[in-house]
C-alpha cells in the first residue's frame, strides 16, 4: 500500500512539473506577445527607423545615414530636421529642414545668398554651400518670393542647397504638415556618428 501511494505521489508530483513547466512557457510567450505588440505601437505611434536617400542633406546628414523619427504630439518648428512624404513628388520618404512654419513670410535673396523669415535673415551654420544659385535644378519651377506659408503647411529646404529639391521647387512647393512623418531625433548608423540629431 505504501509503495502505491509512493507511486501515486511520484506520479502526482511529475504531473505537477509538467503543468509547471507549460505554465512557464505560457507565461514567457505571453510576455513575449506583449513586449512585441509594445514594440510595433511604438513604432507605428512614437518611433521608427528611417533611411537618408541622397545628398540633399549633407553635410548634416548623409546618403544612408540612419535615423529613428519621432511623431508623438509633435508640431514642426522652424530648424527642426524632418522626414516627409509626398508620394506627387517622389515615392520615397525624404528629408528636410524646416525653415518656416505657417503664417510665416518667406523670402530666398538669391544675390545676397539670404534666406529671410518674417524679415529676418536666418542664420544657418548648417548650410553645405555659402552661395545659392538660383534655377539650379530649373529657373521656371522656382517658387516666386516673397510667400507666406499657408495655414497647416511648412517650407523646407536642404542643407546641402544646390543640389536638393525642395520647397523652392514648385513640385514640393510648401507641405502639407500631414504629409510629416516625424521629426528625426536620432542617428543610428554610421556608427562613428551615432548620436542626437542637432
Amino acid at each position: 500500500m505504501s509503495g502505491e501511494n509512493n507511486k501515486a505521489g511520484a506520479e502526482k508530483k511529475q504531473e505537477r512539473q509538467k503543468n509547471s513547466a507549460f505554465s512557464e512557457i505560457f507565461m514567457l510567450l505571453e510576455d513575449l506577445a506583449l513586449m512585441m505588440g509594445v514594440a510595433v505601437l511604438l513604432f507605428i505611434f512614437v518611433i521608427r527607423p528611417t533611411g537618408v536617400i541622397g545628398d540633399s542633406m549633407n553635410s548634416t546628414l548623409h546618403d544612408k545615414d540612419k535615423l529613428l523619427v519621432s511623431n508623438l504630439l509633435y508640431e514642426p518648428r522652424q530648424g527642426d530636421i524632418v522626414v516627409l512624404t509626398k508620394k506627387s513628388f517622389m515615392t520615397e520618404s525624404i528629408v528636410k529642414r524646416v525653415v518656416a512654419v505657417e503664417g510665416q513670410t518667406i523670402d530666398v535673396d538669391y544675390e545676397t545668398n539670404q534666406v529671410y523669415v518674417d524679415g529676418v535673415a536666418l542664420w544657418e551654420p548648417y548650410r553645405n554651400e555659402p552661395n545659392m544659385i538660383k534655377g539650379t535644378i530649373n529657373k521656371q519651377f522656382e517658387m516666386e518670393y516673397p510667400a507666406v506659408v499657408p495655414e497647416g503647411h511648412i517650407f523646407v529646404m536642404g542643407d546641402n542647397r544646390n543640389h536638393s529639391i525642395d520647397s523652392r521647387h514648385i513640385s514640393l512647393g510648401m507641405v502639407d504638415k500631414r504629409y510629416i512623418l516625424g521629426r528625426a531625433v536620432f542617428r543610428i548608423w554610421p556608427l562613428d556618428v551615432f548620436g542626437a540629431v542637432k
